[in-house]
């Protein structure tokens, strides 16, 4: 599986463009998927071209939570792109450009190795990805909590990892177990998660692209 960070407060690989927000692309099995698509459409195609990624073949689309900052480049991307399939929770608005809506709410497969952790607390759902050492959790805020989503995406196996913004996050040890963690976006305690977990804890960013077993 690999993962790379598109849009990210943070810039990991010179040539990117940094702002508040948060996407990443996500590829496994053949299959390519963009999850959230920061705030702002152009830096989200200037950054996806810029790591040679042509919008116009990410054929899925997996929107977090219905705030600026996780679906601003979504009608962007959608005009490039119409025939995407786009899953948004429940309480996200219809984005204009799409044709191909599929909305959720409680916890399921969206086939193969994608799943969902519905939409928690009518909040915000979580991307689930089975890889070969465990299950891959992609949040884009967190709102829900942490130990909620990590105990919601536990329904479909052992999770190994988390990526993605952990807003408001303090309860470091629910990390313990996990081998791989890489707090980006809104994580206020990034710097204490890196210390205190050195062998699992990366720096995010937009460029960096991680390869997960």
């Amino acid at each position: 599986m690999k993962l790379t960070i598109v849009y990210d407060n943070e810039v990991n690989q010179a040539g990117l463009e940094a702002d508040w927000g948060f996407s990443c692309l996500v590829e496994v099995d053949g299959r390519r998927l963009l999850f959230d698509t920061g705030a702002k459409g152009p830096l989200l195609v200037h950054n996806l071209e810029k790591l040679n990624l042509d919008p116009g073949q990410i054929p899925e689309i997996f929107i977090s939570h219905d705030h600026w900052d996780h679906l601003g480049g979504l009608e962007e991307i959608l005009r490039l792109n119409p025939d995407a399939v786009v899953y948004l929770p429940e309480s996200c608005s219809q984005p204009s450009q799409a044709r191909q809506v599929n909305r959720v709410q409680e916890p399921c497969s969206l086939s193969g190795n994608f799943f969902t952790t519905g939409e928690l607390n009518g909040v915000e759902q979580s991307l689930v990805v089975r890889a070969e050492g465990g299950l891959v959790v992609i949040c884009g805020c967190s709102h829900p909590g942490v130990g909620n989503i990590l105990e919601a995406a536990s329904r479909f196996g052992r999770v190994s990892a988390l990526v993605g913004g952990l807003h408001g996050f303090r309860e470091l040890e629910q990390l313990a177990d996990l081998a791989l963690v890489c707090p980006c976006h809104c994580t206020k305690h990034k710097g204490e998660i890196l210390e205190r977990f050195p062998e699992s804890a990366v720096r995010g960013g937009a460029g960096k692209v991680l390869a997960i077993d």
